[in-house]
């Protein structure tokens, strides 16, 4: 979850020194895959007994989802 969760953020900070339009995308796009991840893991933490789970974890993860595909919605678009 740690790795998924911080690529996220490390995808997002490349797209800062983006090369193209085409580069911006596919690397929201990732960052769009690594949210789906942490939601999966936050989802087994959710389940299992045995790891710790955070709602506000899991309100964090789907609100920065809901930002990314805004944005990625909106980069298509242009």
């Amino acid at each position: 979850m740690l790795k998924s969760g911080t690529s996220i953020g490390a995808n997002i900070h490349e797209v800062q020194n983006r090369e193209s339009r085409t580069n911006f995308i596919h690397k929201v796009k990732i960052a769009a895959k690594e949210v789906e991840e942490t939601k999966y893991w936050l989802i087994l933490c959710k389940q299992a007994e045995s790891y710790p789970f955070n709602q506000d974890l899991e309100n964090q993860i789907n609100e920065i989802g809901l930002i990314i595909y805004k944005i990625l919605s909106s980069s298509k678009k242009k």
